[in-house]
């Protein structure tokens, strides 16, 4: 990869109108964009519709990006954005289940019993998740499953680094709550008696 262009001469290339760095451009970041939709959205579908439009955008706006500044949080906000607006839209604004736990459990050599409560914990915290409201959902995925700073979540939010704060406060807040909601209501799981 010495030889690969970075991100700001692929945007260099893109504003000449070059395709083929447009799609350099989507295999290199598609998968924190998926991830990141999917994280916010939980439906499979709009994460893959938020995916093409996110790189449609830069294809389109293009011109508006700065090479000089790292692409990244570009995208994400992009990324964002879209999830915002598929939330105002989305009726349902709930986890597929069957959906998620399918993208999330891959597979694996162990006991299918130990598969089953494997996709029974990520089902309750995506569930827990899911519960959040969009705001919190989207600090939470940008934190812990992109890695990103609440410095660099602030940036790509154009909010404040304490709202930032506030809202991971919260929605950690919020999903210890539900977490601890449910092993309450089952002790038998908090002991391993199942």
């Amino acid at each position: 990869m010495v030889g690969d262009p970075s991100d700001g001469q692929l945007v260099v290339r893109l504003q000449s109108g070059d395709l083929d760095a447009l799609g350099m451009l989507y295999e290199r970041h598609k998968t924190c964009v998926y991830r990141t939709a999917l994280g916010i959205t939980h439906d499979t579908v709009a994460a893959e519709d938020i995916l093409q439009d996110c790189f449609l955008r830069l294809h389109r706006y293009a011109y508006r990006v700065d090479h000089s500044l790292p692409l990244q949080p570009w995208l994400y906000r992009v990324t964002t954005n879209l999830a915002y607006n598929w939330a105002r839209k989305s009726k349902k604004g709930q986890i597929s289940l069957d959906e998620i736990t399918e993208c999330l459990v891959g597979p694996t050599h162990h006991s299918p019993e130990w598969q089953v409560e494997v996709q029974d914990e990520r089902s309750r915290i995506m569930d827990a998740v899911a519960s959040l409201t969009i705001n919190q959902r989207i600090v939470i995925v940008l934190f812990y499953l992109n890695s990103l700073s609440v410095k660099e979540i602030a940036t790509i939010l154009e909010c404040p680094v304490g709202t930032v704060k506030s809202r991971l406060y919260h929605g950690r807040e919020n999903l210890r709550r539900k977490l601890e909601t449910r092993t309450q209501l089952m002790p038998e799981m908090a002991y391993g008696f199942t």
